[in-house]
Formats: structure tokens, sequence, C-alpha cells
């Protein structure tokens, strides 16, 4: 008899497939943790820059709160099984990159727009470069754990 786990009413399984849906176990439960450290460390720093320094550098605050509610979906998204929280998390770990991208650009193109650093400034020099790779590696392990009933790659 094959077992089924609902969890938020999505099956654990692939649909039909058989296959188990392994996103959060091995290196997935890894790449979940340091995407909940993100999650905590930019809700942090973005509640202490709110707090008490928005008005010196309120678009560098705001993207770090921003960044820090990609991470809290994408870790989230990683931790639950299912096709539609595969999409999420594919949308998420996107966001990531292209937020990383783009910011850690304009802060090095335009540093007066950025008096203040934001999770992604320097594409994420602060924090050791992390943030520019953990999306990279995001989109790696989300590639090798595809629900095999997701349309294609195109």
């Amino acid at each position: 008899m094959k077992e089924e786990h609902i969890v938020t009413g999505v099956e654990s399984e692939t649909a039909g497939t058989g296959q188990k849906d392994t996103r959060n176990s091995g290196p997935g439960r890894l790449l979940i943790a340091v995407y909940g450290v993100f999650a905590l460390s930019a809700t942090a720093r973005a509640g202490y820059q709110i707090a008490t320094k928005f008005a010196e550098a309120p678009l560098a605050h705001l993207l770090s709160a921003f960044a820090a509610v990609v991470y809290i979906v994408a870790t989230i998204s990683l931790a639950k099984p299912g096709r539609t929280w595969f999409k999420v998390s594919l949308a998420a770990v996107l966001v990531e990159l292209i937020g990383v991208l783009v910011v850690g650009a304009m802060s090095l193109f335009d540093p007066v727009a950025f008096p203040h650093d934001t999770v992604w400034s320097v594409f994420g020099r602060g924090y050791g470069f992390v943030p520019l790779v953990l999306p990279i590696l995001g989109l790696l392990w989300l590639n090798r754990r595809r629900p095999s009933d997701s349309p294609s790659r195109a």
C-alpha cells in the first residue's frame, strides 16, 4: 500500500509518478537552514534599520526588508513538498538572484543611492558574498529536484 502524506492539501509525492518530493532532504536541508539564517538575519537588519535610520537611507532599508521577505518565502517554500511549493521556491530564488544582481550593480555604480548597505549591496559583500552564491545553489538544487510532472524546461 502506497503511503501518501498530505501537507496543506498538496501530496508529498509527485502526481501519479510515485516519486517522492525530496527538495527538503539531504543537502536540501542545509540549503533550507542557510535560507532560514538569512531570513532571520535580513529581518533583524531591516527591522533595526527601519526603526532607527529609515530617514537616512529609505531605499536601502526598504530593499533590506524586501530581501527579508524573499528569504522567508524561499525558506518556507523549499521546506514544503509539492509542485505548487516548487514553483513558489523557483520564483523566490529567481527574484533573489535578480535582486542581488541589480542591487549589487546599483550599489557599485551609484553608491550615493545606497548610503547604507543592504543584504544585497555589492553582491552581498557584507555577508561574504553568500547572497550571490545562495540563489545559484538554490537554482541548481531546484533543477535537480524538479517534480517530474512539471512542465518541461523551455
